[in-house]
């Protein structure tokens, strides 16, 4: 029995928005659901290995980027660790040495695709260089609610804590994951007990406020629960900065669990109140509006 045919998806993936999923999805056109298709992914982030000082925050870590490119549609991934030796690599030789042993059928890249020392590889270039081995397949920008879908675009919409326009760019929302470490308990003390998490520094995070969203327990299947998250130092009691996911309708010690956070829609900046039956009153007022959102 032959093998099955063999489509590379090739790119950095950094949050794998609905334009990472478009390259996927044209590798998969190539090879159809009889083929195999292999994302062919960069860790570190090239930029870190170019420019350490000026790299931006990422909008995933390796673990989640991972798990999207499998939910985008990949059968497997290829993580190629980014060195200064694999930067200074010539186009052919980045072609040679690492595309063409794979044997692919085809190879996807998006359209700002670049490869080779100093990107001097583009699609055209790649093709060039397939010299009739694999064909080159190059997915077209994708759009959405006016934007051209970029991980930049994503990652200012982010830190400007427009997780609805992210969300839009990313074909789904945008969410942190780590494990819940423990707080002052002072939610707890209130009736509005946290799921907290330390953000992680590589890792974007949205603007200080408050927000609507889910909380999903990793080490267990299930479904996501809605929760009003907090991001920020809560300017009440004064503490260090961190995400809060008060779970609606949950009271559980998961301390130590891995969860994943998503953020649906910004609510309110964060504000100082004058007590805590001030900060009580507010708070329930964004539990109902996470409710209404939610549905539930």
């Amino acid at each position: 029995m032959s093998e099955p045919k063999l489509a590379l998806a090739i790119g950095t993936f950094d949050g794998v928005h609905l334009g990472h999923q478009k390259v996927i999805a044209t590798a998969r056109s190539a090879v159809g659901d009889g083929g195999r298709v292999t994302a062919v992914t960069f860790w570190p982030h090239p930029m870190t290995v170019f420019d350490p000082a000026g790299a931006p925050p990422l909008l995933q870590n390796l673990e989640s980027r991972e798990d999207s490119l499998l939910d985008a549609g990949a059968d497997e991934i290829l993580l190629l660790h980014f060195t200064k030796q694999m930067a200074a690599m010539t186009p052919a030789e980045f072609v040679n040495q690492i595309i063409a042993p794979l044997k692919p059928t085809a190879v996807a890249v998006g359209p700002n695709f670049t490869f080779g020392a100093y990107g001097a590889g583009n699609p055209v270039a790649l093709r060039q260089l397939a010299m009739g081995r694999f064909d080159v397949l190059t997915a077209p920008a994708v759009e959405s609610g006016g934007y051209t879908v970029s991980s930049t675009m994503i990652r200012a919409a982010v830190l400007a804590g427009d997780v609805g326009v992210a969300s839009g760019l990313l074909g789904r929302d945008f969410f942190v994951r780590g494990p819940v470490v423990r707080g002052d308990r002072r939610g707890h003390q209130i009736g509005f007990p946290t799921a907290n998490l330390t953000p992680d520094p590589a890792v974007v995070c949205p603007a200080d406020g408050v927000y609507a969203g889910w909380l999903t327990r990793l080490d267990e299947p299930g479904e996501p629960m809605p929760a009003a998250i907090s991001v920020g130092d809560n300017p009440t009691f004064g503490s260090y900065r961190r995400v809060e996911a008060h779970v609606l309708d949950h009271d559980f010690d998961i301390y130590g669990v891995p969860v994943e956070i998503g953020f649906t829609k910004y609510l309110r900046g964060m504000v100082a109140y004058a007590g805590v039956d001030e900060l009580i009153a507010q708070l329930r007022l964004d539990v109902q509006a996470t409710r209404d959102l939610s549905g539930t």
